[in-house]
């Protein structure tokens, strides 16, 4: 049974140029269930694209491009993260994602724009000793965020699967007034010194 995230995101590049790489993450999106894909002055030719998002993503996940960032419109509250690999990005892991977020990575073979990094809240990067494809990297980036904020037990300090799978909140009996004054109207137990 898959958990639950909270909240939502959106994924997209900038200046992406593969319709396979956008192929690709857009199958990613559709699996790690994202709210919108897009691109930003990037091309993406369907037929192309289709032969790698073999999901058939574009039925469930709507595709938004824009053909640069002034004409970029994300939702109310959304917050926009730039995936890139620079000094004083913060490491994925140490990353707590917003509820309510969009991923934007660069182009292949380049970077994100300083006015996209200029337009994000914030810039995050992968540890990794060098660049990984484009498509990777957004898999990569979703599945962490799905993984800390889906309904996940925490890991277990042995190697192996968790021994505890989460379970729903189950709410108590309906407490009344009447009820608390009856509590506080309740003798105290007697112990073995009251006797």
């Amino acid at each position: 049974m898959t958990a639950t995230a909270r909240g939502y995101f959106g994924i997209g590049a900038e200046g992406i140029s593969k319709s396979m790489n956008v192929g690709s993450i857009y199958r990613s999106a559709h699996a790690f269930g994202a709210s919108f894909v897009f691109a930003v002055a990037g091309v993406y030719a369907r037929g192309e694209g289709e032969r790698a998002d073999t999901s058939n993503s574009q039925r469930h996940v709507p595709y938004y491009s824009f053909p640069d960032i002034s004409s970029m419109i994300l939702p109310h509250d959304c917050v926009l993260v730039g995936i890139e690999l620079t000094d004083d990005a913060v490491e994925l892991p140490s990353f707590r994602h917003p509820l309510r977020a969009a991923y934007v990575l660069g182009p292949e073979r380049g970077n994100l724009s300083d006015a996209m990094i200029e337009k994000c809240d914030h810039v995050i990067k992968i540890p990794t000793k060098f660049c990984i494809n484009v498509g990777i990297a957004a898999a990569v980036v979703m599945y962490d965020r799905v993984q800390s904020l889906g309904n996940y037990p925490a890991r277990p300090v042995r190697p192996g699967g968790a021994d505890v799978m989460s379970v729903n909140h189950v709410y108590g009996d309906q407490i009344m007034r009447t009820q608390l004054n009856e509590f506080k109207e309740t003798p105290p137990l007697k112990t073995a010194a009251d006797d």
